[in-house]
């Protein structure tokens, strides 16, 4: 589940790992400079700073590598990758942090058991001994779904089971086994059962379906209470159109537009972008030339996206595609194994290093580094009348990169695009620089990782 800092959702089970491995990681190399302090005496003091820059640089890139996933659904060969890739990291940084001698070995056995700490908690369910305990109100579709959600992105969540209360279906979708008594009170049954959140998956709130009385009795005594659309928005990062309501949007809290957010984010744009410009001229040459020598001028291509308030701009990105891709005149999806992506396109696009020259519609003000991607007129005109809150995702500036490109795969129809919205209508009600930042870092460790397009 997540909690909530400087008004913003993050993931809580994340944070806790975040926040074990600094301090395991700050601890282990005090250890090692007792150890070298006993055999060459040194004031232990003026290293400290250095160790608290080595725990918060090493926490910083296994963020990056997605260490701190809350995803069930990682392989245990994943998790081995990414920490193998962590301890390769951690030597080089302690030598250069500390020229270590004899810490080195030291340091690296204190590296070696966080990774095996991290696999144990990860695999071998240790998280259950903080997890949630979770109540469902309701026993149809709905409820059903809110159970599987769990069970894919819920480590730390315990199910205690499904209320049926009086409107219960006749037909149950879930395991009736794990249905609990209606005759009993919901206060009762949290009471019982230690119940830290209630998910209220109710299909139909009308005729007293929905026990206004019980739940605000449980939110009294200390319970969380959750609706749908809410419960999706916390776990998941998502804002589900199918039990999405209009009032829900119009009277919850975010989409903020505040001068003193629009300036911050606007200036870290500016320096950002000529930074990158200025680090990855040399890389931008050579993609140049490169599609020069395989397929020829145009090096860029523009293309008419529509922005912010539904403005229409020319976006600037290297050309990975053949120079005939759309020779009919008839715009057609970018799938992620697309026929008419050359060989250097397929590279660059991997690599996203055909999304650099956008850093320049970022420089005029077009678009930001995070934010929902910039689709074209033709195919906006097509969603929008085939879903609902589509216009909703132009609020906000586009973006390089943004939250539904880091949790949802590359998209190549319109269903594609109304589960990409669900990410999209996430940021667009939370945005802010602590979401763009997470945003940046889980890109970074996607082209790191090579499971870029």
């Amino acid at each position: 589940m997540q909690g909530r800092l400087f008004d913003r959702w993050l993931f809580t089970g994340g944070m806790a790992l975040a926040v074990a491995d600094g301090v395991f990681l700050f601890l282990g190399v005090i250890l090692s400079m007792l150890w070298r302090h006993w055999l060459v005496p040194r004031d232990l003091v003026a290293d400290i700073p250095s160790a608290i820059a080595f725990a918060t640089i090493m926490v910083g890139f296994s963020a990056v590598l997605g260490i701190y996933s809350t995803r069930r659904d990682r392989t245990a060969l994943d998790s081995v990758i990414r920490n193998v890739l962590s301890l390769a990291a951690a030597v080089p940084l302690a030598y250069f942090l500390f020229e270590f001698r004899h810490t080195t070995v030291s340091t690296i056995v204190a590296i070696a058991v966080l990774a095996i700490l991290r696999a144990l908690v990860v695999h071998a369910d240790a998280r259950h001994l903080l997890a949630r305990r979770v109540l469902i109100a309701g026993t149809g579709p709905e409820a059903l779904a809110v159970q599987q959600s769990l069970k894919r992105f819920g480590p730390g969540v315990e199910l205690v089971g499904f209320y049926a209360g009086s409107h219960a279906p006749a037909s149950p979708s879930v395991p009736p086994e794990q249905i609990l008594g209606a005759d009993t009170s919901l206060l009762a049954l949290s009471r019982l059962h230690g119940v830290d959140e209630i998910v209220v998956a109710l299909g139909d709130r009308r005729d007293g379906a929905l026990p206004m009385n019980d739940l605000l009795d449980c939110r009294l005594a200390g319970v969380r209470v959750l609706d749908l659309s809410s419960y999706f928005e916390t776990a998941l990062g998502q804002v589900r159109l199918d039990y999405l309501r209009a009032s829900w949007l119009i009277f919850g809290e975010g989409f903020r537009h505040g001068m003193l957010r629009s300036t911050a984010k606007r200036a870290t744009d500016i320096c950002a972008s000529v930074l990158l410009l200025v680090l990855c001229a040399p890389l931008m040459l050579v993609a140049a030339l490169l599609i020069v020598l395989e397929s020829g001028f145009p090096v860029l291509y523009r293309q008419e996206r529509v922005g912010q308030a539904g403005k229409v701009f020319r976006i600037i990105k290297f050309r990975s595609m053949r120079v005939d891709a759309e020779g009919d005149g008839t715009p057609r999806w970018a799938a992620s194994d697309d026929a008419r992506v050359t060989r250097v396109g397929k590279i660059i696009r991997k690599l996203r290093i055909d999304e650099l020259p956008q850093l320049v519609n970022v420089l005029k003000g077009e678009m930001s580094l995070v934010g929902p991607r910039p689709e074209r007129p033709y195919f906006v005109e097509q969603l929008q009348r085939a879903i609902p809150f589509y216009a909703a995702r132009h609020g906000v500036k586009p973006g390089i990169t943004g939250w539904a490109q880091v949790r949802f795969r590359y998209g190549a129809s319109i269903d594609d695009a109304g589960k990409k919205l669900q990410y999209d209508l996430y940021y667009v009600k939370n945005h802010s620089l602590l979401l763009d930042f997470i945003v940046l870092v889980e890109t970074i460790g996607i082209v790191l990782l090579g499971k870029g397009r």
